[in-house]
């Protein structure tokens, strides 16, 4: 069974600059990490593997600095890992990056599972796994809660819904999104790290793809622009409140009725 994971590297700190004229996030010189929400669909992954055998793979759209990721992955034992990476990709939306995402699929081969992350922390979407399905043409499911079984082509899941867990099954190939928290992601082995080489991660640009419409990419094929992005205003003002512990509810109370909070 071969199995592939979306990653994504988003900035390591909420201290992060918006560009005024395009809306995306100023990336350059902030430090990264693995998206938090991707860690549990590696681990989910792996453990899939592990149980049932297979291998797991990983993607990831971004610049060449995103290779870091992918080596993160493969320390924790991903096989291997591609990064996505072109001027033409920058400032894509969901739909640009879904459909980024499905060339690069492509060229890559053929999978039986594919897994996301509920959502990033830079973007808060949650929209990218269900179009990428869509372009890919096969069934997914979001909020899943585990993978429990894999039989007659079909993998048996857990999934969350708003007032109810439910078991279902999904035939492959598919592609499904797991939620946060469901599992403990293993840590990187720094033996693996020590044993990395230059030819670990391999990289696709357009010129590999088989779409070559450059208005299919980035901010050219983005259904959607933002009309205005501003980061969220900073105040040291603060309100002591003194008093036993009934009288400090009643003035919070108060204040909140005051601010219309309530």
């Amino acid at each position: 069974m071969k199995i592939l994971v979306c990653i994504k590297q988003v900035p390591g700190s909420n201290n992060v600059e918006v560009d005024p004229v395009t809306g995306v996030l100023k990336r350059s010189g902030v430090p990264s990490k693995i998206n938090p929400y991707d860690l549990y669909s590696i681990e989910t992954a792996l453990s899939f593997a592990e149980r049932f055998g297979g291998t797991v793979d990983c993607i990831t759209m971004g610049p060449p600095q995103a290779k870091a990721v992918i080596e993160e992955a493969i320390c924790m034992g991903v096989r291997g890992g591609t990064v996505l990476s072109d001027r033409k990709f920058a400032g894509a939306d969901v739909l640009a990056t879904a459909h980024t995402l499905a060339q690069g699929i492509r060229k890559c081969g053929t999978y039986d599972v594919i897994l996301c992350g509920k959502q990033t922390t830079d973007g808060d979407t949650a929209q990218v796994g269900a179009e990428l399905a869509e372009y890919m043409n096969i069934p997914n499911v979001a909020n899943v809660l585990s993978v429990d079984g894999c039989q007659d082509g079909k993998l048996q899941l857990t999934v969350g819904l708003d007032e109810k867990i439910v078991s279902l099954e999904i035939a492959m190939p598919c592609l499904i999104s797991m939620e946060s928290d469901v599992n403990t992601p293993r840590l990187p082995s720094y033996r693996i790290k020590k044993t990395l080489t230059e030819d670990a991660v391999n990289f696709l640009s357009f010129t590999d793809f088989e779409d070559q419409d450059p208005n299919h990419y980035g901010l050219s094929g983005s259904a959607t622009q933002v009309e205005r992005i501003f980061p969220p205003e900073k105040t040291a003002n603060k309100e002591t409140i003194l008093g036993d512990s009934e009288t400090q509810a009643k003035a919070l109370l108060d204040l909140l009725h005051d601010r219309k909070m309530l």
